[in-house]
């Protein structure tokens, strides 16, 4: 079997192709696809590329960083309200403590959630299990085989 990281309901991930680091993610497992929130979509129907901004500050949101990536798709995605959405969607790398994986993200508004990023079970098959009780278990580094040691740990 291989071995998975423990994650908690929050993990801060990095996403460097994006020029994003320690995004504050909600991990969900009720979710199927991963989300970012994104203002700003350009498409270059050239280049097959899209540019978009970023918001790190969710109180500042003067502050952007621009960001560019390859589109790989639009899908029609019903969000957690319910209604359905046409996403644009990239592949890009996510580093998550010692776990580096490419992450499938639907680009879509999230100014009314409480996190920038949506991690959902697609890009967590096969890679970690989650313990809703904690956040940030990742920067830990604990593996299943630690799950004992975690266990013990709680009061």
């Amino acid at each position: 079997m291989k071995r998975k990281i423990i994650v908690g309901a929050r993990e801060t991930i990095d996403l460097p192709e994006l020029g994003l680091f320690g995004v504050v993610t909600r991990i969900d497992t009720g979710a199927k696809t991963s989300s970012l929130h994104v203002d700003h979509i350009f498409e270059n129907n050239v280049t097959g590329m899209l540019d978009f901004e970023f918001h790190p500050d969710s109180h500042d949101v003067n502050k952007t960083t621009k960001c560019s990536a390859k589109i790989l798709d639009r899908k029609r995605i019903k969000s957690s309200n319910g209604s359905k959405e046409r996403r644009y969607i990239i592949n890009t790398l996510a580093v998550m403590g010692d776990l580096r994986w490419t992450v499938r993200l639907s680009l879509t508004n999230r100014s009314s959630m409480n996190h920038l990023m949506l991690l959902g079970r697609q890009a967590m098959k096969g890679e970690m299990l989650v313990d809703p009780e904690f956040s940030y278990l990742a920067s830990q580094e604990k593996c299943l085989g630690e799950v004992e040691i975690l266990s013990s740990t709680v009061g």
